[in-house]
């Protein structure tokens, strides 16, 4: 199993994974040309894609998904509080409503949905498995629960958010009411809040690392990594993810 990131920060997240049977996006915050453009970076086309899974509604996972999905007849499937987040009716064509306590199948891909708290209608991350080897992915949470640690330990890959420096922030140009939202309990995690959940997890197993959804304003990449490198020993691989050209393709070992 592998997987590359299209691109991951405010203005578009898409991550691509791809087995022996399946190859799935996760979520398309970008536009129908340029998720194209994006999937012909790495390789691929809008026909490879075997299904959308769907995090939450927000644009910045969304933006993409209605006109991909159309055009080239790609089922999603997203949580009963996306559905009607976007209006869309349960049973309509294409759109599979997920019960987000409940594993479920993508050809060989196990995908496991994990609620997750974010200023969303029915938020989720995902967990996907071949069987052999696990992928986390993990953004859109203003805090980590007992249930993200338990279900994130023993991950062979994790891309992993780390959105702000708690100082930037502070000090930062948003204003107050956007600052208390992204720090806040349903906002997103910050360089200490993504070491302070590395420190939770049985990383035993992991072996890359990448960081995503990184702040182009309220973070920088010499920060993360005063605050995670020190956590990934010598068996762990760190690289990041970023607005413009993602990440290239990351075999799971």
């Amino acid at each position: 199993m592998r997987f590359a990131s299209l691109g991951s920060g405010s203005k578009g997240n898409s991550t691509v994974v791809e087995s022996d049977t399946a190859c799935v996006m996760v979520d398309c915050g970008f536009g129908l040309r340029n998720a194209c453009t994006r999937l012909e970076r790495i390789g691929k086309s809008p026909e490879d894609l075997t299904a959308i899974i769907v995090t939450h509604e927000h644009s910045d996972h969304w933006k993409g998904i209605g006109a991909l999905s159309a055009k080239y007849n790609i089922p999603v499937y997203l949580s009963a509080g996306s559905l009607k987040a976007k209006q869309i009716q349960s049973g309509e064509a294409l759109f599979n409503c997920i019960d987000s306590h409940k594993d479920f199948y993508v050809g060989d891909i196990c995908i496991k949905p994990v609620p997750v708290p974010h200023d969303a209608r029915e938020p989720i991350q995902y967990i996907l498995s071949n069987g052999k080897v696990q992928l986390g992915i993990l953004t859109d949470l203003g805090h980590f629960t007992p249930h993200v640690v338990s279900s994130y330990s023993k991950c062979d890959a994790l891309l992993l958010e780390c959105n702000y420096d708690d100082d930037m922030l502070l000090d930062g140009p948003y204003p107050r009411f956007l600052k208390e939202r992204v720090s806040g309990m349903f906002g997103h995690l910050s360089n200490r809040q993504a070491a302070d959940l590395l420190l939770a997890l049985d990383l035993s197993r992991l072996k890359t690392l990448v960081i995503g959804h990184i702040s182009a304003k309220n973070n920088d990449v010499s920060l993360i990594k005063a605050a995670i490198e020190p956590l990934c020993g010598e068996d762990i691989v760190l690289s990041f993810a970023d607005q413009e050209s993602g990440s290239p393709w990351m075999a799971i070992k």
